[in-house]
């Protein structure tokens, strides 16, 4: 009966997936060869595409909006950065967003998709390869992800999300040839997927500690650097709601300044965000009443 609450069908969880694991492979595979075609004009695209698919598509939309609703946009606008994130090749919006809240819901037990009590490899990429970690179910969709099911949009990209891989491929090829191709979607989707997975597995690992939390979740600089933000891990865990990741200047948070640009041009409204310095106010009001 528990397992069926949190949609979990107890013979898949062990079953491997083979589609997952050949993509995988594959991809890893053609990333080489784009090292034998350097180029700075195939350099500059695949940074653009990795900031583009990993920053606002899952930092910014995948991510700090459709799973944690730390702010809100136009619902166009909404689902203009889901489309973008799909570019990063990490399952759709929904499943991304319903995994991500299991990982919340359950941190480091078994029903955490990627706990890293499990282990560094585990919760790097083993994940994606066993179990239903990275395609959950509908069942688990619906109860998880019920402010998403029911927009026709996002449910479409949660279904063909690998077809804006092959639409950038085929404009990568027509402009700028196969070289570009390897640049701009496999090296790039390669480095996408691991600094992603870096958050899971690293931030859980190494780094500093400046909340309590009941978990294992760091603040590690060298992936709040790479991932744009997403790496104070610490600070999200104690305060998974707040847009705002990185709470001192020292922990430079790319997100959180695209963010604050979009709230210039009316993109962002109604943002929640963490601010520690008030934090501390009210600590130090509840010191004095006390």
């Amino acid at each position: 009966m528990e397992n069926n609450i949190v949609g979990i069908d107890q013979a898949k969880s062990q079953k491997l997936q083979i589609h997952t694991l050949v993509a995988v492979v594959a991809f890893h595979a053609l990333s080489i060869p784009a090292l034998f075609f350097f180029s700075w004009q195939n350099v500059a695209i695949a940074l653009v595409l990795l900031w583009l698919s990993v920053s606002p598509g899952i930092g910014l939309g995948y991510h700090r909006l459709l799973t944690h609703r730390g702010f809100k946009s136009p619902r166009w606008f909404e689902r203009l950065l889901a489309a973008i994130g799909t570019l990063a090749l990490q399952s759709g919006p929904v499943s991304w967003v319903t995994t991500h809240r299991l990982h919340h819901a359950f941190t480091e037990t078994d029903k955490d998709p990627h706990s890293p009590t499990k282990g560094l490899y585990w919760s790097h990429i083993g994940w994606i390869f066993k179990g239903q970690g990275n395609t959950p179910s509908r069942e688990t969709m619906d109860r998880y992800s019920p402010d998403l099911v029911t927009d026709p949009v996002l449910m479409f990209l949660d279904k063909y999300y690998w077809v804006t891989q092959i639409i950038l491929g085929a404009v990568l090829l027509a402009a700028f040839g196969f070289d570009a191709v390897l640049w701009g979607v496999f090296l790039r989707t390669v480095l996408g997927w691991h600094v992603t997975w870096l958050v899971n597995s690293f931030t859980h690992t190494w780094g500093t500690r400046r909340f309590e939390t009941r978990d294992s979740s760091t603040n590690n600089f060298l992936i709040g650097i790479l991932a744009f933000g997403e790496g104070w891990h610490n600070n999200h865990h104690a305060h998974p709601r707040s847009a705002r990741h990185g709470l001192t200047w020292r922990e430079f948070d790319i997100n959180w300044i695209q963010i604050k640009v979009l709230k210039m041009f009316g993109l962002a409204k109604e943002i929640y965000a963490f601010d520690l310095n008030e934090d501390h106010v009210n600590s130090a009001k509840l010191k004095q009443a006390a």
